[in-house]
């Protein structure tokens, strides 16, 4: 367990905030599997200023979800803060995080997300104007830097704490990187070593083996798992459990993906409406899907599908399918 500000993390697996995955459907559906926090996809500041529908409807929160950090993006002070308060004021959330690790360039040109990493002074003043102006506890996830000539993680770090921040998420690659190569865990332990506020380390966590080693090898706090969670929320459970116990869970059968799968897709129809929710659950399907051998058939199939009552078809014939092949499987031995 640790703390951000006031706010109690039961235990050290969290959530990363993925942005068109993270909505309350999918957030609700890790946090059952034991996650300590979940966090909220990124929202744009101006979004929220200007009452834009779909911004207000992605500061939904479950009360189940909690603890939940809600992250904002933006790159003016005025609109951050504007943003940060309306968060502190209107919503549920526990936590304010301030993105400045996304790496596209749509939300670098416009001076936000990653673009903060060249410079540690507008940092702090982004960060402390915002801390000024609210009562949650603020919080940043950034990367380790820009690129390999300017890597300003521990200053950057360093800004946050000064400012008033009560953590830092950092992901051990540049904003160059993206999402390939590897993540520099060395960084995120020197980054720990500089700064007294809680650090949660982010990057290439794909099994709980993992999770274990980056809180030896860097000493965080925290542990945040972001890809390996995509339809694959016993990610969460079994590095939770392993943390604990030192015990390594069970994979789930194809017949318990399935049954989650379907239950994430009516959570997303109650969010959004059928026909939306079920042309997002395409994406997420897969991720469930993968892993299960001969899955193709039934993801060409999904892409097809319209309705709840078709995309249930197909999980369901294809969980009796392996069912099938498995009672086949054992009579042969």
């Amino acid at each position: 367990m640790f703390q951000i500000g006031d706010v109690n993390i039961k235990n050290r697996v969290v959530l990363a905030p993925m942005a068109g995955v993270c909505n309350s459907a999918f957030r609700l559906t890790v946090k059952e599997f034991g996650a300590g926090l979940v966090c909220a996809e990124m929202v744009s500041d101006k979004g929220i200023i200007l009452k834009n529908e779909r911004t207000m409807n992605m500061l939904y929160i479950d009360e189940r979800e909690k603890p939940l950090s809600l992250q904002i993006f933006g790159g003016e002070k005025e609109t951050l803060v504007e943003a940060a308060k309306f968060v502190d004021q209107n919503t549920n959330a526990d936590i304010i995080d301030i993105n400045m690790g996304c790496p596209v360039p749509k939300i670098t040109k416009c001076d936000a997300g990653a673009k903060w990493l060249l410079d540690p002074n507008k940092i702090y003043e982004m960060v402390s104007a915002v801390v000024s102006e609210v009562e949650k506890p603020v919080t940043v996830k950034m990367r380790m830097g820009w690129d390999e000539d300017h890597i300003y993680a521990v200053k950057n770090a360093q800004a946050v704490e000064r400012a008033g921040g009560k953590a830092v998420s950092l992901h051990g690659r540049t904003r160059v990187q993206m999402y390939e190569g590897t993540a520099n865990w060395d960084i995120i332990r020197e980054v720990k070593q500089n700064i007294q506020i809680p650090l949660i380390g982010n990057g290439d966590v794909q099994t709980p083996q993992d999770a274990q080693r980056m809180l030896d090898e860097t000493g965080v706090d925290g542990v945040m798992i972001g890809r390996a969670a995509l339809g694959n929320p016993w990610m969460i459970y079994r590095t939770v459990k392993y943390l604990e116990t030192g015990e390594l869970m069970g994979e789930p059968s194809v017949r318990e993906k399935m049954d989650v799968c379907t239950l994430h897709m009516d959570r997303l129809i109650e969010l959004k409406n059928e026909h939306i929710a079920v042309r997002e659950m395409r994406k997420h399907a897969a991720w469930y899907l993968k892993g299960i051998k001969g899955n193709a058939k039934a993801r060409a199939a999904i892409n097809e599908c319209n309705t709840r009552e078709d995309v249930v078809n197909v999980l369901s014939s294809l969980v009796v399918e392996m069912e099938e092949k498995e009672r086949q499987a054992s009579k042969a031995v």
